[in-house]
């Protein structure tokens, strides 16, 4: 079973226009999430889907593969999806082209469990939240910029909000939410894994109220009755959205 991640790159990001072509770490930082996807065991290749000529030359020079999309796209599924619609492949990840530090072992915790789950059609990957996350504030669950997931019985997901799921109401009402554990917390890491059809057919959706809400894509999916498989995870990994998100990475790389 052939499995291939496509990672999209856009130049214009709002918050950090360029992102994909720094390179304070004498590396781009579209070259780390390549070469991240590289080391995981259980994909064929890693191909970088965008519309800027930039960032292909980039890509290029460090031997990457790369795959020219259409400018129009409104989400990262889509530019995924035209590069699938090509691809002679049975799974295609969608791996952020902001996560350099996206582990290897996620990766194929995601494909095996494509793979090992013939009617799995979408899946995902959730970690818990660190044992020395913060109780409250940024990189906590209480924060809306780490979003949490719910699963069912049998590991699928339920719901994905930036508010505070599952909520604690005892706690709320003895007035002790700043204090909350962060033990039973699962934070939603930015990578999906798709049957190559099932995500032709994601492409055709409508955007939803509830995805405009939250301003969280899978919920698309899930109102339109699609089911998302949740891997449970090694270890969490920290987008790049804003300038400091990208200094603290060059300050962990320059550490080793």
């Amino acid at each position: 079973m052939k499995a291939i991640a496509v990672i999209p790159a856009r130049f214009a990001a709002v918050r950090l226009p360029g992102k994909p072509l720094l390179k304070e770490t004498g590396k781009y930082l579209i070259q780390h999430v390549v070469e991240q996807a590289r080391r995981a065991k259980l994909l064929s290749d890693a191909v970088v889907a965008t519309d800027d000529p930039r960032i292909a030359d980039a890509v290029q020079s460090f031997g990457g593969h790369f795959v020219m999309t259409r400018p129009d796209h409104v989400s990262g599924t889509d530019r995924v999806a035209e590069v699938a619609a090509k691809l002679d492949a049975d799974i295609i990840l969608n791996v952020q082209g902001d996560e350099p530090e996206m582990s290897p072992d996620n990766i194929d915790r995601l494909v095996a469990l494509l793979r090992d789950n013939p009617d799995c059609q979408i899946g995902t990957v959730a970690c818990p939240f660190p044992a020395d996350a913060p109780t409250s504030g940024p990189g906590s669950p209480q924060d809306p910029n780490a979003v949490k997931v719910v699963l069912d019985a049998r590991g699928q997901a339920l719901y994905f909000s930036r508010a505070l799921i599952p909520f604690p109401r005892d706690l709320v009402s003895a007035g002790n939410l700043p204090q909350l554990p962060t033990a039973g917390y699962l934070l939603h890491l930015g990578i999906y894994g798709f049957r190559r059809q099932t995500l032709l057919k994601l492409a055709q959706l409508k955007p939803t109220e509830l995805e405009q809400t939250e301003r969280l894509e899978q919920l698309r999916w899930l109102y339109n009755g699609f089911h998302i498989a949740v891997a449970i995870g090694s270890r969490p990994s920290a987008g790049i959205d804003t300038p400091d998100d990208y200094a603290a990475f060059v300050r962990r790389v320059r550490a080793g």
